[in-house]
């Protein structure tokens, strides 16, 4: 069974090759000094109550009576950030939990706002349903895809796997 993350979701959306990396355990984020920075920040802004709930194969930063709670370094890629948020809400609706999802974004270089509201609705569900079954089709195939250059590939830290 193929059991899907916030950050597998994420991945897809980023890079299907990354996707398929993490998802089999050939993680190389150990030594990125960007995830690092990203998990640092993550544990500052995260402090107090209601942080870090698993639901299922799913881990929110933070839950409120009325929002989940998503914290993101940068909006270096803001649609995948997105995706894993609603991928989030749409967990949780299934568990009769209605939230609206809010992108928190620390550090912000492509956009005007720091905050982005997430909202569950038919549309976003569909899309959520057919994505995860490309995600399972990826996932679940013998090899990796072959990599693709895109502009934020020198930043990842799958670049030396995919590229040296």
């Amino acid at each position: 069974m193929v059991e899907i993350t916030g950050t597998v979701m994420n991945y897809f959306f980023h890079c299907h090759r990354q996707c398929w990396l993490f998802y089999n355990r050939i993680n190389l984020e150990d030594n990125s000094e960007d995830v690092h920075i990203g998990k640092i920040l993550h544990e500052i802004k995260s402090k107090g109550k209601n942080t870090e709930i698993v639901v299922d194969s799913v881990k929110l930063d933070k839950i409120t009576d009325e929002y989940v709670i998503e914290l993101k370094k940068s909006d270096a890629d803001l649609e995948a950030a997105k995706m894993q948020l609603a991928y989030y809400l749409f967990i949780l609706s299934r568990k009769g939990i209605d939230r609206v999802g809010k992108l928190q974004v620390i550090e912000k270089n492509k956009q005007e706002k720091t905050i982005h509201i997430v909202i569950l609705n038919d549309e976003m569900i569909q899309k959520i349903e057919k994505v995860l079954s490309e995600i399972k089709l990826l996932l679940t195939k013998e090899n990796p895809p072959e990599p693709v250059v895109k502009k934020g590939c020198k930043k990842c830290a799958y670049y030396e796997y995919c590229f040296l």
